[in-house]
């Protein structure tokens, strides 16, 4: 063997490289290896060097920890804990204490930055080996059954997963078996690295850092908003529709204004000061008439339905609506404020500059002395209980309002819109031609959703069946009227008199179309109104309708089955397993039947009716916002099945070419993110339903499984492979599911994905896919939708987003 130089060091230095290095062994006279050194500082220095972030990160780290270190230079547990601001305890506990060798709860600050320093920029063994140590809880050179359990039950904490006993030993025993080991022995570093090395993944991230996971845990970084993408050719493209409309509002209100100024002008006074006030008060007056006639046009949603089966659709931006009502109704709050500023000065004029007309100011705002406006000269005192009006609809319209658990507030105030109307009509003597024909169409949409005319189409409708989902979702089950007919993704207003009388809410509706009978709504607690919805349906009782009868006649129909059935259809008569049968339990004791009367209002149309028209559509859906994306999936496999041709003589089945005319799809991903393992519960059992049923399309056509619809599911709290808090939990969770075909954490075929989704990676492998034109249709929480729309931006996908 080669013989190496030495490098003897004094004791602090060596216990440096001991403790943190963790290269190379030492000697007794507390000497290291002189190469595993000079390679790890030659390592270090190349990687400082392309790690922008982390050495970034590191500075900031030093910077905290040198204002936390008391005067001997140490720090302690609590301030390091405070610093990294780690929500769990364990493993910042851990990783102190791997640097606390005199156990005393401090250490010295600059061997915690030197370490930290190592993690980020270390090999991968190296990584590795101070994840083995975090997992060593004892520190005697290898992992207990007991540790590996202790840790897996500390990472499924941090990522909010919750499984039962058995899990958690079987997760420890695939972890033993993975490594060749007895489970009721114990695992050494040698051991780790073979299980990691079955799992390339784990060894790539693991040279991304370390430090993920202590990055992680500190406050989440504030994206700086950039205005300069907005100047792009790809943005310019995605948001032609929306940019032309801006446009073309901002050319209007310009006309409108130059021609009011023109107008002013023809009839000027010889005062220049009286033409500005006049001009100012008669521009304001002007946009009010356009701005207040076209903030109904925008809300017209019956027409917008309409118009979406039009050629128009592809020219009007009709899912931004809206947000175009929004920015119309400020529009309407600068107007005001110009043109109530311009008659205040008016009358200011008319007091000081004539004093012969004997008015003063308040006289002529407060009064009709001015003799102004065309019903018995109310302009002035008919325009106050307006901007009253307009100025407490506009304050409970704002979001603190609106989504800060007050949308009665917001609902009931902009109620007023019709005193504002009435008195509008009386106070501005040519209002009314704007708003005559957008008024005879609100009027007619209003008496078709009205309760008369809907009782007298559909008859009575009720909520048959309830269901009290995890985190607060209620799943209502509702009465379908033969001629009550939606698309896909479609919405509709609901009014349930017991809870509230006055009140309709919008909800989308997550059954498909072709299911007879029945919609399904899944309403998730949120406001004041969802919150008594849910506890409304608590506290009521199920109907009875002699259960113990029912259950007899389905088993005497299933013996009946079974008797007549032949010899080789019962080899494939399934019995159900334990999990399976569980799970109906939980339903059934989660679902229950009701006979509550309620009312809708709709259907209503989103951007989901252009799903049929796309060839490659990514359905991406954040939290209850799978709703419209669960309608979707559903009538996709529907018009599936419906092609199935049977031959009549030979009675062979196979699957036809669906027509365009039907649908156009080619390939659908179905992409759902959601914080919790709970959540999965809404719509899981429709996600089981969908795998199998494309399972059984390839086994009867006799084909390789080539899926119609791509589900990936990504639950945000669970704890990623880059992360230390997660990585062995993953390990187990893959190996598992690599065995079993099946995840643990939702029973699908899928794989659930931890962490966040990687937008740029999913995107790059959907384009390779060449199915045609990509269209990504998204429902969600509006930051989310500007990651996901910034990403289509950079692929060239369109992008349509579901108002949430």
């Amino acid at each position: 063997m080669e013989d190496k130089a030495k490098l003897v060091t004094p004791e602090v230095e060596v216990k440096d490289a001991d403790v943190i290095i963790n290269v190379g062994n030492e000697e007794e006279n507390g000497a290291v290896e002189l190469d595993a050194v000079r390679t790890n500082k030659g390592r270090a220095a190349t990687q400082d060097t392309c790690c922008d972030d982390d050495t970034k990160w590191l500075a900031c780290m030093e910077d905290q920890f040198q204002k936390k270190a008391k005067p001997d230079g140490k720090i302690h547990l609590e301030d390091f804990k405070d610093v990294l601001g780690v929500r769990q305890s364990f493993f910042a506990e851990r990783f102190f204490d791997l640097f606390d060798k005199e156990k005393n709860g401090n250490i010295e600050v600059y061997l915690l930055l030197h370490g930290l320093r190592t993690l980020a920029n270390g090999a991968p063994v190296e990584k590795l080996k101070f994840v083995f140590d975090v997992y060593d809880i004892d520190g005697s050179g290898s992992i207990e059954r007991e540790e590996l359990k202790t840790i897996l039950t500390t990472c499924m904490e941090e990522s909010s997963l919750f499984l039962g006993e058995d899990h958690l030993n079987d997760l420890t025993d695939v972890m033993f078996d993975a490594a060749g080991k007895d489970r009721t022995g114990s695992m050494t570093f040698d051991d780790l690295r073979q299980v990691v090395e079955k799992h390339p993944s784990v060894m790539e991230n693991l040279t991304l850092s370390a430090t993920q996971w202590l990055k992680s845990s500190g406050p989440p970084k504030k994206e700086e908003k950039s205005w300069r993408h907005k100047l792009t050719w790809t943005y310019f493209r995605n948001n032609l529709r929306k940019i032309l409309f801006v446009v073309l509002f901002a050319a209007i209100q310009l006309i409108i204004t130059i021609y009011t100024i023109m107008a002013v002008l023809e009839k000027s006074s010889s005062d220049p000061a009286y033409t500005v006030i006049r001009i100012f008060a008669s521009v304001g007056g002007m946009l009010l008439n356009f701005n207040c006639m076209f903030v109904l046009v925008l809300v017209l949603r019956k027409c917008h339905s309409l118009l979406r089966s039009t050629p128009l659709a592809a020219i009007l931006p009709l899912d931004q609506h809206i947000t175009f009502h929004k920015m119309v109704g400020a529009a309407i709050g600068v107007s005001a404020a110009i043109h109530v500023g311009g008659h205040i000065a008016h009358a200011v004029y008319v007091q000081t500059v004539t004093p012969e007309k004997n008015m003063t100011a308040v006289d002529i705002l407060f009064t009709q002395k001015a003799n102004m406006g065309w019903v018995a000269g109310t302009a002035y005192i008919t325009g106050w209980p307006i901007l009253g009006i307009l100025i407490i609809m506009t304050i409970c319209s704002l979001p603190f309002v609106r989504r800060g658990g007050h949308f009665e507030v917001f609902y009931w105030t902009h109620m007023l819109y019709v005193p504002f109307w009435i008195i509008l009509i009386i106070h501005a003597e040519v209002f009314w031609y704007y708003l005559i024909l957008p008024l005879i169409m609100f009027i007619i949409e209003k008496i078709l959703g009205s309760r008369l005319i809907k009782k007298a189409r559909y008859g009575d409708i009720f909520v048959t069946e309830v269901g009290l989902l995890p985190s607060g979702v209620c799943h209502l089950v509702i009465s379908r009227p033969d001629n009550f007919r939606y698309r896909p993704g479609d919405y509709i207003f609901l009014q349930i008199p017991a809870i509230a009388k006055f009140e309709w809410h919008p909800f989308t509706i997550s059954s498909a179309p072709e299911m007879k009978g029945h919609i399904w709504l899944h309403v998730r607690t949120a406001g004041h109104w969802t919150k008594q919805l849910y506890e409304y349906f608590s506290a009521i009782d199920p109907i009875q309708e002699n259960p113990d009868k029912e259950l007899k006649m389905r088993q005497r129909k299933s013996h009946a089955r079974a008797s007549w059935m032949p010899g080789k259809r019962q080899s494939q008569f399934k019995i159900k397993d334990k999990e399976e049968l569980q799970a109906e339990k939980r339903i059934a004791q989660i679902m229950k039947k009701v006979h509550v009367k309620c009312h809708i209002d709709g259907p209503y149309g989103t951007a989901t009716r252009e799903i049929f028209e796309t060839e490659h559509a990514v359905l991406v859906g954040a939290g209850i916002g799978v709703t419209p994306m669960a309608s979707i999936l559903q009538s996709i496999m529907y018009r599936y099945k419906e092609s199935k041709r049977v031959c009549p003589n030979c009675k062979f089945s196979f699957y036809g070419v669906i027509p365009e005319s039907v649908m156009k799809l080619k390939k659908v991903h179905f992409i759902w993110i959601n914080r919790d393992q709970k959540s999965f519960e809404w719509f899981v059992g429709l996600l089981n339903k969908i795998e199998k049923e494309q399972i059984d399309v390839a086994f009867e056509e006799g084909k390789d499984l080539e899926k119609v619809i791509d589900i990936t599911l990504y639950m945000t709290a669970a704890k990623a492979k880059t992360d230390i808090r997660g990585a062995g939990l993953q390990m187990a969770l893959s190996i598992i599911h690599r065995r079993d075909k099946k995840d643990l954490i939702t029973g699908l075929s899928t794989r659930t994905q931890a962490g966040r989704p990687n937008w740029n990676e999913i995107f790059s492998k959907i384009s390779e896919e060449r199915k045609g034109k990509v269209k990504v249709f998204f429902c969600g929480a509006p930051q989310l939708g500007q990651v996901v729309k910034k990403a289509c931006m950079k692929f060239d996908f369109r992008f349509r987003k579901e108002n949430f």
